[in-house]
């Protein structure tokens, strides 16, 4: 059975861009890791239904801050299947975004903490009713939110596809969000936390997970 490892961060922290180092690192050791990103655009009606949402569509759902958590824990309610095959398949899942960004980001929207009564009920719908997998380690990629918010606008106007949605165009939720995924990993929430700023190594992060796998 493989080790399900999540990598957490604002829009525009870096996830993917370092998700491809540590994949290929641990490539070159001979591991077998997958990749698979959350929400599922294009793949999950679920997923489309809060991206159109956030793009003004489908009236006042977008206010809704447990109806766009739904949404979002459908989708990976979904794929659940298939991660599990994954894990028995494979060493390592590694997960751009998982439980903790929907926690993270209605907590925000709230105004909660990590202690608030939204992180419980994510967490309770998705792990306990949904029964997803639950992850070994969540990596948050901690990066400032001024660098992250610029990342990500420099992004939406290179590929019109990627524009910023209603999430990333609010500067204070990012601020919020990026609090509240901190006290996250200080509490351990869900599973243990590993802390990765824009300077750590990546082979650093990936001799870790070998840890971890036993290799």
């Amino acid at each position: 059975m493989g080790v399900l490892i999540a990598i957490e961060g604002l829009d525009g922290a870096g996830k993917r861009t370092l998700i491809d180092r540590v994949v290929a690192r641990l490539r070159g050791r001979g591991m077998r890791i997958v990749t698979m990103a959350f929400p599922r655009y294009g793949v999950s009606v679920h997923a489309d239904l809060a991206a159109e949402a956030l793009r003004g569509a489908h009236g006042d759902l977008v206010d809704s801050v447990s109806g766009m958590a739904l949404l979002f824990a459908l989708d990976r309610a979904d794929a659940g299947e298939e991660v599990s095959k994954l894990l028995a398949d494979n060493d390592v899942v590694l997960l751009d975004r998982y439980v903790a960004s929907s926690a993270a980001y209605s907590a925000a929207r709230l105004g909660q903490s990590a202690e608030g009564e939204i992180v419980d009920w994510v967490g309770e719908l998705e792990f306990g009713r949904f029964a997803v997998p639950p992850p070994a380690v969540q990596v948050l990629l901690d990066v400032p939110v001024e660098l992250a918010a610029e990342r990500a606008r420099q992004r939406g106007e290179l590929d019109s596809s990627r524009a910023l949605d209603a999430y990333e165009r609010d500067r204070g939720l990012q601020y919020r969000t990026a609090s509240v995924y901190r006290e996250l990993a200080e509490r351990g929430w869900r599973s243990p936390w590993w802390i990765y700023r824009s300077g750590d190594d990546p082979a650093a992060l990936a001799a870790r997970i070998t840890e971890i796998t036993g290799r």
